[in-house]
């Protein structure tokens, strides 16, 4: 059980652990937004922080010159090396670099607003699938309108957690995640293509076919066997879990401050992202720092291994495990 803090919201309808079969609904506001006015308050400081870090640019660089050159070097690997790079070495680049289209979303990165899709895309290149630009249309309702059933497609569907039920349904839940998050925003409130979108793809669609020119098919397929194995059963894949999946009553986002925040540009500190969006993530260590009596009593996760390991073997948590607030639908 978790401390009650003033911006945990009050859950009706049902308590943790017995919510198998139905959503967490809360009352009241959305707690970052309550954290937030309270935070800023008594430390109206920590706007000192709001801006954007290019700081990580020579690290992204790195990392996706590190992905396409093991990618040229794909077609010479044996099956099981093949599938083994791509899961560990790769799945961790890719996913590493998935979450740097994340930080770009929230233009944290250059000052300059299309510079920040730029690069995402750039960032793209090494994933093999475009993604970018989509995921920041989608990803911004997420912050905005946090356990809204409509424009909050973080949160699965019914049809979901109908069928991704049980143990082994929870297993193939945690191994279908990349296209589960590509295919529920487009099923459930699908968006009008844009220039950035037609851009994402033709860059994304042509470097992969210059990929394959150049070093084969083995190389296009390294690049997106990495995407998928490394928002699966990869230890950095549990954030994707770990951050508003509900596991302790009454509590809809936890943070995680273990080694694995070094290639995930600090997404791990979950509640203090939500606090202040505005914050790049190299200095969201900062916010907790502030403002330690904010965060020190919240509940976390340790571990995102751990993390999915719970998930799926603990009956008492299912993809119902999500908390929504009703709102007028639009």
């Amino acid at each position: 059980m978790c401390r009650t803090t003033p911006s945990t919201p009050r859950l009706v309808q049902g308590s943790f652990p017995a919510k198998i079969d139905n959503f967490h609904i809360a009352e009241g506001e959305e707690p970052h937004i309550v954290r937030r006015k309270q935070i800023l308050a008594k430390y109206p400081e920590i706007e000192q922080l709001f801006g954007y870090d290019n700081g990580p640019i020579p690290y992204v660089i790195a990392a996706v010159m590190a992905q396409l050159a093991i990618a040229s070097y794909a077609s010479s690997m044996s099956w099981p090396v093949f599938i083994l790079t791509s899961w560990i070495i790769g799945g961790a680049f890719g996913h590493s670099l998935a979450l740097m289209t994340h930080e770009l979303s929230h233009n944290l990165v250059f000052k300059t607003l299309d510079y920040n899709y730029y690069f995402a895309i750039f960032c793209n290149v090494a994933m093999g699938i475009p993604s970018a630009t989509t995921f920041k249309k989608y990803h911004m309702e997420h912050h905005q309108f946090q356990g809204d059933t409509v424009r909050d497609v973080d949160i699965p569907s019914h049809f979901e957690a109908w069928i991704f039920r049980g143990l082994l349904g929870k297993l193939l839940f945690v191994m279908s995640q990349s296209f589960l998050y590509s295919l529920r925003p487009m099923l459930v409130r699908p968006k009008s293509m844009n220039m950035k979108d037609l851009l994402n793809y033709v860059v994304i669609v042509g470097t992969d076919f210059l990929i394959y020119r150049f070093w084969g098919i083995a190389a296009v397929g390294y690049l997106v066997l990495s995407q998928l194995l490394g928002m699966s059963l990869h230890p950095i894949a549990g954030h994707l879990i770990a951050e508003h999946f509900v596991f302790d009553e009454g509590v809809e986002t936890y943070s995680y401050y273990g080694s694995l925040n070094l290639i995930a540009w600090n997404v791990g500190y979950h509640n203090e992202h939500h606090d202040f969006p505005r914050v790049p993530g190299w200095r969201l260590p900062l916010v907790k720092k502030m403002a330690p009596e904010f965060y020190d009593n919240l509940p976390t996760h340790k571990s995102w291994s751990y993390v999915l390991w719970r998930f799926i073997t603990d009956p008492n948590i299912t993809c119902y495990s999500r908390t929504i607030r009703t709102k007028k639908k639009v």
